[in-house]
């Protein structure tokens, strides 16, 4: 079930918001665990059993690892069981995401040497990537007694399952949300209030904007070889670089504003990545709940930068690494996120990581990080490295072929129109961050577009919605 399917927008979240309005606070945890459980199964269907089997199995870890529990417990049970449970819970990734490419890859090599080997397919559980490093959070931060184990398994699968959260984030580290999960916890008309301007503008970011790309870029990117022109490299670089934006953080700011209709507070995803000067910056506002999760579980641990520059270094490229492949399991994730490592030891090797002093230099570096994040998304994009490469090619090589028939067709003047306005948008200055000053700026400007988005913008989209032209998130697939 997708957050812009009539299916949810006109049954599901009318019932379950009056089920929270009329049901005593006590039972409100419960409604939203019973809820998110049968909004994940709607789609994800018989390998909701695997979320229930991780769920169980770190919520019986969960108080062995409190610290100083148990005085009879052997010196480093706690660290055994932690090291258990995170290895139980990153198989179970490797397995369902991993599995199939590597023997994919097995297979590859096999044939080159005459032999064979067998290729194993299994369905990607929805949501897996996600829900895993909610596990791997709530686990470590037990540990490192920043955090109380739940007892109230209620409670447990309330933060595990959310559906806002579940299926495309924010990752909710355990310990931004732990004190938002006791049942004394009060459900407002105020928070329902607060929380749908801000879903209502993720709705129109992902139906009016990034589907309406969409059939343009899927043509670009579809094109072959032999056809593609730089023409259809640049509409379909730019085209996915703004695609990608609006669906992902118009499913953020949805899932942040159905979280405050539920009475909860989530974490921002977002802030303006596009205004970034460096890739560094680029990095605190691109997918923000990824990086501060990687930051915190694996760089750190690593060692961070406390360890001198070629440690640092090494530390970097692993986070990248690991990113890249979080994404998908392709070749393609893996060169995106060395390319963005590679470009984040580079800054801070020649000391560019830091905002330059005078506006023309920033207005460069501007752009030049636009340009390299642009080309970092041909990689995420593309079907393999090959096509990746073809279309890199073209950018590069200025031509006058225009653009094949299958594009021309899919280049509408609507999409056009779209395409302008959706770079304009992100044009405008850093700040304010759109989300956010909708949902708590009450001054005459975010009064007037939070008007003008639940009338104008919201009435479109629904229209949208009802014919049937949205599709599903894009990071959905991870």
């Amino acid at each position: 079930m997708s957050f812009a399917s009539p299916l949810f927008l006109w049954f599901f979240m009318p019932l379950l918001l009056a089920a929270l309005l009329t049901t005593p606070r006590t039972w409100r945890n419960g409604v939203v665990a019973v809820a998110s459980l049968l909004f994940y199964a709607s789609g994800a269907g018989g390998t909701t059993v695997l979320l229930l089997t991780c769920m169980l199995v770190n919520y019986l870890a969960g108080p062995r690892l409190e610290p100083h529990q148990d005085p009879k417990q052997a010196p480093g049970t706690r660290r055994k069981i932690l090291l258990a449970v995170i290895t139980f819970n990153l198989g179970i990734l490797v397995v369902w995401k991993y599995l199939g490419f590597a023997t994919e890859q097995l297979e590859t090599i096999a044939t080159a040497l005459g032999g064979d080997f067998p290729v194993v397919h299994l369905a990607l559980p929805i949501g897996i990537s996600f829900y895993t490093f909610h596990h791997i959070s709530y686990v470590v931060d037990i540990y490192r007694g920043e955090r109380k184990a739940l007892k109230d398994p209620v409670s447990f699968i309330t933060y595990i399952a959310m559906f806002p959260q579940l299926v495309a984030g924010p990752i909710v580290r355990f310990r931004e949300i732990s004190d938002q999960l006791p049942q004394h916890r009060t459900h407002r008309l105020d928070d329902i209030a607060a929380g749908f301007p801000r879903f209502a503008l993720g709705l129109c970011k992902k139906v009016i904007i990034a589907d309406s790309l969409a059939p343009m870029v899927d043509a670009c990117f579809a094109t072959p070889s032999d056809e593609m022109t730089f023409g259809i490299a640049w509409l379909g670089a730019v085209g996915y670089t703004l695609q990608l934006y609006f669906d992902f953080s118009g499913y953020s700011d949805m899932a942040i504003g159905l979280g405050r209709m539920l009475g909860f507070r989530l974490p921002e995803n977002f802030a303006r990545p596009y205004s970034s000067v460096t890739v560094t910056e680029f990095w605190r506002r691109w997918h923000m709940s990824l990086s501060r999760w990687f930051r915190d579980y694996v760089y750190i641990p690593l060692g961070g930068n406390r360890h001198g520059v070629a440690k640092t270094y090494r530390n970097l490229g692993i986070v990248f690494v690991l990113t890249g492949f979080w994404h998908g399991a392709n070749w393609t994730f893996l060169v995106w996120g060395l390319f963005h490592g590679a470009l984040l030891v580079i800054e801070r090797g020649f000391g560019w990581d830091s905002t330059p002093a005078s506006k023309n230099a920033r207005i460069g570096r501007r752009a030049l990080t636009m340009l390299l994040v642009v080309v970092g998304w041909v990689f995420f994009r593309s079907a393999d490295l090959g096509s990746a490469f073809v279309m890199l090619g073209h950018l590069l090589l200025p031509d006058f072929s225009g653009v094949s028939e299958a594009v021309s067709v899919a280049t509408t003047n609507q999409r056009l129109v779209i395409l302008v306005v959706a770079l304009v948008i992100v044009v405008l200055p850093t700040s304010p961050v759109s989300g956010p000053y909708l949902e708590s700026s009450r001054d005459k400007i975010a009064t007037v577009a939070r008007v003008s988005l639940m009338t104008v913008g919201l009435a479109y989209a629904a229209i949208l919605v009802a014919g049937g032209t949205f599709s599903p998130f894009l990071y959905y697939q991870f």
